[in-house]
């Protein structure tokens, strides 16, 4: 009885949690299932105080019990009894009119299914036919979603690894401007592995079965979110160091069309602190204002838009210079081949087409 209660609200609840998750908004499942165990616990113990300090009747009658799924005082022989829809349930809002039924048998035994499990209605309780199927094709739709950009994801790991190889074994291709072509290359591959990571963490942390009330302790607690969240920090700083190595990318552009004569290897090791170091500078802040104010599930959840603004105004901050660097190339690129209409080409303005789309990436 209990463990079929308990798995009829997880199943439910893990509905909820796959279209959340699929919808980009991966803490939305743990407020769910978080203010639902709340509601749960207290309903529990709501009961539990009920049962307690309610007097008990003479004669034959069922036991007043709490199944793990709605709380039933003690009842008469014969009848059957009626207990609204328990307040935890997250679709309450629906069902605040219905019942759940359960019979008492005439020997003040509550009635059983296969001489096993009690007998219960909770028809009136369960969330409308047409939201679930609804649910259940959105729930389909994400999922295909994800495999989607899984599998882009990991064409995409295949190729940058590929990528790597070639620029670290041929050791003619060893430059400054491919060993940034290498970083770039790398902070593209780790942004594809934190995020399928990411997803396998939250799959896991949110699409296990939960049948004992344990389970969900264990579940809900900070340290079992602990694997996500640092996936979650992980993601974000790889998602910063990315946009940083196409600034660093525009920078080297900009600095070789204009003919810098500056030491390359000193230049190289700025590139190394601008492309690796400055998202430590913003994810450091971000990650110490979610431990303080909004330690809560795997923190991807933001409640107050200044801690999302510590994260997301350096990669507008890198877009914006990155878009006045392209802007600039342009004019020096054209300033240079109108300067070279005489028949002779200046080396370091072949390949500059190419290049300079690096100083303005694709959003994805």
């Amino acid at each position: 009885m209990k463990n079929a209660s308990i798995a009829f609200c997880s199943l439910k609840l893990q509905q909820l949690a796959w279209i959340c998750i699929f919808f980009s908004i991966q803490a939305c499942a743990a407020k769910i299932l978080e203010k639902t165990f709340e509601d749960w616990m207290r309903y529990r113990d709501e009961c539990y105080k009920n049962m307690a300090n309610s007097p008990y009747p003479t004669g034959l009658y069922c036991n007043r019990t709490f199944d793990m799924y709605a709380c039933w005082p003690d009842g008469n022989p014969g009848v059957i009894i009626n207990v609204s829809c328990p307040f935890y349930l997250p679709w309450f809002e629906k069902v605040k009119h219905g019942f759940v039924r359960q019979s008492c048998g005439l020997d003040g035994h509550w009635v059983t299914v296969n001489g096993s499990q009690p007998w219960r209605d909770s028809s009136q309780c369960e969330d409308e036919m047409e939201v679930t199927i609804e649910e259940e094709g959105i729930r389909k739709l994400m999922i295909s979603f994800q495999v989607l950009y899984t599998v882009g994801y990991s064409l995409s790991l295949l190729a940058l690894i590929s990528a790597l190889l070639i620029l670290i074994i041929f050791r003619k291709l060893r430059c400054t401007r491919n060993y940034i072509h290498a970083n770039l290359f790398s902070s593209f591959g780790l942004r594809a592995v934190s995020v399928i990571v990411k997803d396998v963490l939250m799959m896991k942390r949110w699409g296990m079965e939960m049948i004992q009330v344990s389970d969900w302790e264990t579940l809900l607690s900070n340290e079992a979110a602990i694997g996500c969240r640092v996936a979650q920090v992980v993601m974000q700083y790889c998602i910063l160091a990315n946009h940083y190595w196409f600034l660093v990318e525009a920078v080297y552009l900009y600095k070789l069309l204009i003919g810098a004569v500056f030491s390359e290897k000193n230049y190289y090791t700025c590139y190394l602190y601008l492309g690796w170091g400055t998202p430590v500078v913003f994810v450091m802040p971000w990650m110490a204002a979610k431990y303080l104010k909004e330690n809560a599930e795997c923190w991807a959840l933001n409640e107050n838009m200044a801690f999302w603004w510590i994260i997301r105004i350096p990669i507008l901050l890198a877009s914006l210079i990155n878009l006045v660097i392209f802007m600039r190339i342009l004019k020096v690129i054209l300033s240079k081949l109108r300067a070279n209409q005489k028949g002779y080409a200046d080396y370091k303005l072949r390949g500059s087409w190419l290049l300079c789309s690096t100083a303005l990436p694709i959003k994805r």
